[in-house]
């Protein structure tokens, strides 16, 4: 399995910021459920062609329409997913072959681009914000921030599952993962670390607060988080719905240029 998983990860890294997630399964997460639900399509021939995850979110590489259909099939023992990410091509096809017995989605999100900055493109300047990691102590600012994004994003609140979602970003500040921007004593910016390789490392949960916004102030925490990450890794990157033009517009800014393109299916 190891041999496989060291194949899987070249393979992944052909297109590292479509992959991050996978490549992050891959490297990091040694537990049983992850590991039974991680899919590798090897050919006798070619190697690997194909990697997969069946989990709260389906997330799948595949390089032609028979690894897709091979990952169609398994796909019904797995019907617990709350999200289908991932390429927009190979989601499309993926959701053809699924879609006649799966449940309707409720949201679909069919162009998100894809965004990537490397330390030679990013712009701009802190311009007086200071940007750290949040502390313990910031957790409930940082949850209900967190839960504005998501169902300005999503559509739902993820606190109807509040102890699980309060743990989680609890636990990411004790590691270190979620930054947050500061003004004059005013917490104005939020975002956290998530999937990383050795290629890249995928920024989520960004957010400004409504009240702050048309300040620069984004702009300002933004360019100071990438300017720390990019100490720890080569690239950061990110993916927004295509109809989020003021975001688009904040990334364009800041250096971030279009890669890729996902959809999402939520359910």
């Amino acid at each position: 399995m190891r041999a496989h998983e060291r194949a899987a990860l070249a393979f992944l890294a052909q297109a590292p910021f479509d992959n991050v997630f996978l490549a992050w399964l891959i490297s990091g997460d040694r537990s049983m459920s992850t590991r039974s639900a991680l899919y590798i399509y090897v050919d006798a021939q070619a190697g690997i062609r194909g990697v997969a995850f069946f989990g709260r979110q389906v997330v799948m590489a595949a390089q032609d329409d028979n690894v897709i259909r091979a990952f169609a099939e398994t796909a019904p023992v797995y019907r617990f997913e709350r999200m289908i990410v991932g390429p927009r091509p190979t989601v499309e096809r993926y959701w053809e072959l699924v879609g006649t017995w799966h449940s309707p989605p409720r949201l679909v999100r069919e162009s998100q681009p894809v965004l990537a900055i490397h330390r030679r493109s990013l712009r701009g300047d802190r311009n007086g914000v200071v940007v750290r990691r949040a502390r313990p102590d910031e957790w409930e600012a940082v949850a209900y921030n967190s839960a504005k994004m998501i169902e300005h994003e999503l559509e739902y609140d993820p606190r109807s599952y509040a102890a699980e979602f309060n743990s989680n970003v609890r636990m990411m500040i004790d590691r270190g993962l979620w930054w947050v921007g500061e003004r004059e004593g005013e917490l104005c910016f939020f975002c956290n670390a998530g999937p990383r390789s050795d290629q890249t490392l995928q920024l989520q949960g960004i957010w400004t607060p409504p009240s702050l916004r048309g300040r620069g102030l984004a702009r300002a925490a933004l360019h100071g988080v990438c300017d720390e990450l990019l100490d720890e890794s080569p690239s950061l990157s990110l993916y927004v719905n295509g109809f989020n033009t003021s975001a688009l517009a904040l990334y364009n800014r800041v250096g971030f240029l279009q890669v890729s393109e996902f959809s999402t299916f939520l359910f």
